[in-house]
């Protein structure tokens, strides 16, 4: 992804298709991304009703807001019919649950290959079993090959919890392993990452410094479950006041017309390398995109 195509996933809001309260507000909340959900948050005897919704929810889209879509799982019963039904929406993106090997992602990819020949829907990957998490690497190749449209990884963590009986208990300590072998995966997949949710949407402080940790960890932003999470999860994934202050002085520095050509040039009594003006830059980039919303 260039810098130019970077954009904001600091907050991915699942919204039940079902729910016509939570529906009703979308146009008006500040995340990054709503994730329109037919998947666990829809019952089973509402799934074919909230599937038939998506035409009137995307009738009215936001447009300050990527808009996804998940989808059941292609190989169960309501997979193929939400996936007919969520392209024909023209979603930015399409969330698929549960994949276990690259060929989720391929598959779903022919049958977007079929209707979308402008490759402008997405496909973003859900990471949540114990297979998914050991493929992860091999999933995250496919990045690599636009062809393949997968941009994003997607934290399952409750249901690695369940699969798996480890804890998210002790400020996830036990999941850090797996966390960081998603990280590792999707940067060398070129692809984005986002975090699992916070089960507790009162407990506020909990929240926030789960959301820090996911950004120190490399993550892009955090799955929620409810709109109070959202300006918390915005603050701890965009570029603080002082990252910002720090990428303008590298990119500045390296300006310099006696530096241009240099490797390494010293800032502040540290040595700063050519590395570093890359990330400079990608970090005034995401703010850029920030700021535009």
């Amino acid at each position: 992804m260039t810098q130019s195509q970077i954009r904001p996933r600091r907050s991915v809001l699942y919204t039940p298709a079902a729910n016509d309260r939570a529906l009703s507000k979308i146009g008006r909340l500040s995340c990054d991304v709503i994730v329109i959900d037919l998947e666990d948050s829809v019952a089973p005897s509402e799934k074919a009703a909230a599937r038939q919704k998506l035409a009137t929810i995307f009738s009215a889209r936001p447009q300050h807001v990527e808009m996804a879509v998940r989808i059941n799982a292609l190989s169960g019963t309501w997979g193929a019919d939400d996936l007919a039904a969520a392209i024909s929406c023209k979603p930015d993106a399409i969330l698929l649950p549960k994949v276990k090997t690259p060929h989720d992602i391929l598959e779903a990819g022919k049958l977007l290959d079929r209707a979308d020949k402008d490759m402008k829907i997405a496909l973003w990957a859900m990471i949540e079993t114990p297979k998914g998490l050991l493929n992860s690497a091999t999933i995250a190749e496919l990045g690599c090959d636009p062809a393949s449209r997968l941009t994003c990884f997607v934290a399952g963590t409750n249901d690695l919890a369940k699969e798996t009986g480890v804890t998210l208990a002790d400020d996830r300590r036990y999941f850090l392993p797996w966390l960081m072998q998603m990280v590792l995966a999707a940067r060398a997949g070129g692809l984005d990452l986002i975090d699992g949710v916070y089960n507790d949407f009162y407990d506020v402080e909990g929240f926030a410094r789960e959301c820090r940790q996911a950004a120190n960890m490399g993550f892009d932003g955090k799955s929620l479950i409810h709109p109070a999470q959202i300006e918390a999860a915005n603050i701890a994934f965009a570029p603080s006041a002082e990252a910002l202050v720090e990428a303008r002085a590298i990119v500045d520095i390296f300006a310099r017309s006696e530096n241009q050509k240099k490797g390494v040039v010293a800032l502040n009594g540290r040595m700063v390398e050519r590395l570093h003006l890359a990330q400079a830059k990608k970090c005034l980039a995401k703010a850029t995109a920030v700021n535009r919303k």
